[in-house]
């Protein structure tokens, strides 16, 4: 059974300087049972059910630190990416596509995706899956990177 110490009264700690201090005695501190249902795991995985709103908001944020190289937009504004499904167990699902079947980062772009969301606290796993249907199109793009790109 897990065991927490914790101090019982005062445990105000000073600088070795000043005349007030509190001293904690040994026999101050005494063991208390620990339910281990309440403690959160520090593997950042979820402690009851997942917040999919929360872990959306996260997902979208990482998506767009990850960009094209050859563009100076990221994925998410480009459009490239069509779905981004969470399930209850924060398992994340999501299709994208590239801009094109010969785009010279189609080895490395999903991969950096997989990665980029996996390491968020709280993700059990990610699948990143390319799709060609629809196939990419400057209409997709949201209205900040047409702005990016001047295409206005």
């Amino acid at each position: 059974m897990p065991w927490l110490i914790k101090p019982k009264g005062k445990t105000k700690i000073m600088a070795e300087n000043t005349e007030d201090k509190t001293e904690v005695k040994s026999e101050e501190l005494k063991p208390e049972e620990v339910n281990p249902e309440e403690v959160k795991p520090a593997t950042g995985e979820p402690n009851g059910p997942v917040d999919k709103a929360e872990l959306n908001n996260a997902v979208v944020e990482a998506l767009k630190s990850v960009y094209d190289p050859e563009i100076p937009v990221n994925i998410y504004e480009l459009g490239l990416v069509y779905t981004v499904n969470i399930d209850d167990e924060a398992n994340v699902d999501i299709e994208m596509t590239l801009t094109s079947p010969a785009c010279p980062v189609a080895g490395s772009l999903p991969p950096e995706v997989e990665g980029k969301i996996r390491s968020i606290p709280g993700v059990k796993s990610c699948t990143v899956r390319v799709v060609w249907d629809p196939p990419w199109g400057m209409h997709l793009m949201s209205e900040e990177a047409k702005l990016q790109l001047n295409l206005y």
